[in-house]
């Protein structure tokens, strides 16, 4: 009788995490495909750190630095398969991708649009950060040597922007937004600033409501209970963000920002047209749209601020799901090595109680921003 092939225990709780926190009956299932995707079998003899690797996009960059720490399975927000596969092969650089990973012992779980709805998920961060809610939790993990500091530290020694390229001209520099990992959490996070009254909903409630996650549902509309400035939204949008070099903005014509005052927001992490387009706000706040659907906002009267796709997910990931993870993953870790106490297979598994939640140091959005710095 052959044995049985099964995931690793470490990454079988992970995933038992992940299904507790962001439930797939959450996820838009006419289109996107959650959950377990590379479910990779468990070999005693090779055992793997028990260490969970986040990442937004999962690149080939992102396995190398899985492989690297030998980490048992990744949760990669964006999935890797979108459709069906009629093979698996090295000459796809995707594919390619999962085949490596799988013959290291390295599990991948996808959560994506299940994330987006659920209740303190990323809608609600989103939220968060444009109504002050957002708790400043994190801090520049700075090596000393690579920032001058001080009252006359240049915008190249701002510490949430990544080392510069030089590009052919010496004229242009081009900024990448950090991976979070070159963040940490700190002890005792402190408001970026005081709340400001509002109420938020849903754009399309989850339907049937889950009982565990009232409230969820795609995207988020916010209506303030007093306009707010367009200068103090891009303020709040700045430090919840990190402090990017910049991102896009689209305004009416014949309009100033300084002049703009905002009643309420449409939401959407990544892309949001198709769910924005109809919503009947003064601002649509979201990773990206087309130049169509901007330009159609902007007729009626709309602002647009885009931050591109995956810069509107990645904070996330350190802010909020790390640390729960770290603290659903150790319940369900202490369930399943009781459940199998007696596994003489997971024995030596079993033994290990330790754990890390850990946030890629190489996933970054594909667009970064060319500065033209003055003769």
């Amino acid at each position: 009788m052959s044995a049985t092939t099964t995931i690793a225990p470490f990454s079988n709780a992970v995933v038992r995490a992940m299904r507790r926190l962001y439930p797939q009956a959450l996820a838009d299932s006419s289109w996107d495909n959650t959950g377990l995707l590379l479910e990779a079998p468990f070999v005693p003899s090779r055992r793997l750190s028990n260490t969970v690797l986040l990442t937004i996009d999962l690149t080939k960059a992102v396995a190398d630095e899985a492989i690297a720490q030998q980490s048992s399975i990744i949760v990669a927000y964006h999935p890797i398969i979108f459709r069906g596969l009629k093979s698996l092969t090295l000459a796809n650089s995707q594919q390619q991708t999962l085949l490596r990973l799988a013959s290291h012992g390295i599990s991948v779980y996808s959560p994506h649009t299940a994330v987006d709805a659920a209740p303190g998920g990323l809608g609600d961060w989103l939220a968060d950060i444009v109504t002050g809610t957002k708790t400043n939790s994190v801090v520049a993990d700075i090596d000393m040597e690579t920032s001058s500091g001080g009252e006359n530290a240049s915008d190249d020694d701002n510490p949430f922007v990544e080392k510069k390229q030089t590009l052919d001209s010496p004229g242009f520099t081009l900024h990448n937004h950090p991976s979070q990992a070159s963040l940490r959490l700190t002890k005792s996070p402190s408001p970026i600033s005081s709340p400001i009254p509002h109420t938020r909903r849903p754009v399309v409630p989850q339907s049937p409501e889950i009982a565990t996650h009232p409230g969820a549902g795609m995207g988020r509309v916010v209506t303030f209970n007093e306009p707010q400035s367009l200068p103090s939204l891009l303020d709040r949008i700045g430090k919840g963000m990190h402090n990017p070099k910049g991102f896009p903005i689209a305004i009416p014509q014949n309009t100033s920002i300084k002049d703009l005052s905002i009643k309420s927001i449409g939401i959407c992490a990544g892309s949001g047209g198709s769910l924005l387009g109809n919503l009947d706000v003064d601002l649509l706040f979201t990773g990206e749209m087309s130049h169509h659907e901007a330009l159609a906002a902007i007729e009626k009267g709309q602002v647009v601020i885009s931050l591109f796709h995956s810069n509107s997910e990645r904070g996330f990931l350190s802010e909020v799901l790390r640390e729960q993870l770290e603290v659903t993953v150790d319940e369900e870790w202490v369930k399943l090595r009781k459940e199998e106490s007696g596994n003489e297979t997971f024995k030596e598994a079993l033994e290990d109680d330790e754990f890390e939640v850990i946030v890629s140091e190489v996933d970054r959005d594909p667009y970064g921003i060319v500065v033209l710095k003055a003769d």
